[in-house]
């Protein structure tokens, strides 16, 4: 996770010393859904919207994966941490070819490996920074194959949806971990700290009890 400020300072340095990469050409979308929003503020901003005017694509996606849309918002809330700006995002990739792209902070790997024989399987990552809903649709069958590799029966000291989160931010490697009882390390108990704070505004904003 990177800290923000360092993140800000370094793209405003990349942005000034070359241009933002040129976009992948986008494929069309193979299934239907809601259309991605529109950013609210201008390009280099480093203000995010509120990740709850995602909403309709959380829904739809969590349902489509068939995975819980208040884990999926709740992670959104958890990579807010920095500027979601297609143009910052690329210049730090350019400082930092390893980054992750999109509203979900998902890198590379992750997500070619999640989009086979998904809906999405001919979109490519850095689609991510332009489209909000192809970073939701994504996140979210990620979290679907977190799932399938979640334990059957796992340490009652996390929910399934706490495992799946640090899974999320950990690997599924150390997710395995945790649920039989490992504790995490600082960056992952931060994440789960993060995480059960955003819990309930993001089960309000998808209509939860």
């Amino acid at each position: 996770m990177q800290p923000y400020g360092v993140f800000a300072v370094a793209c405003a340095l990349a942005l000034a010393g070359c241009s933002a990469a040129t976009p992948g050409s986008r494929a069309p979308a193979t299934s239907a859904a809601p259309p991605p929003s529109p950013s609210d503020t201008a390009s280099g901003s480093t203000v995010n919207p509120d990740p709850a005017k995602f909403v309709p694509q959380v829904i739809a996606r969590a349902r489509e994966a068939g995975v819980d849309p208040q884990l999926v918002l709740a992670i959104l809330y958890n990579e807010d941490y920095k500027p979601h700006d297609p143009q910052l995002e690329r210049a730090w990739q350019n400082l930092k070819p390893d980054s992750a792209f999109g509203v979900a902070n998902m890198h590379r790997a992750t997500f070619d490996e999640t989009r086979h024989g998904r809906p999405f399987a001919s979109r490519q990552w850095t689609e991510l920074p332009d489209d909000p809903d192809l970073a939701i649709q994504a996140e979210a069958w990620y979290l679907h194959d977190l799932a399938a590799q979640l334990p059957a029966k796992h340490s009652g000291q996390y929910t399934t949806d706490e495992l799946l989160a640090l899974g999320y931010n950990a690997g599924p490697g150390n997710m395995k971990a945790f649920a039989r009882g490992t504790k995490p390390g600082a960056q992952a108990q931060t994440y789960l700290v993060d995480l059960r704070a955003a819990w309930a505004k993001a089960g309000a904003a998808v209509g939860k009890p």
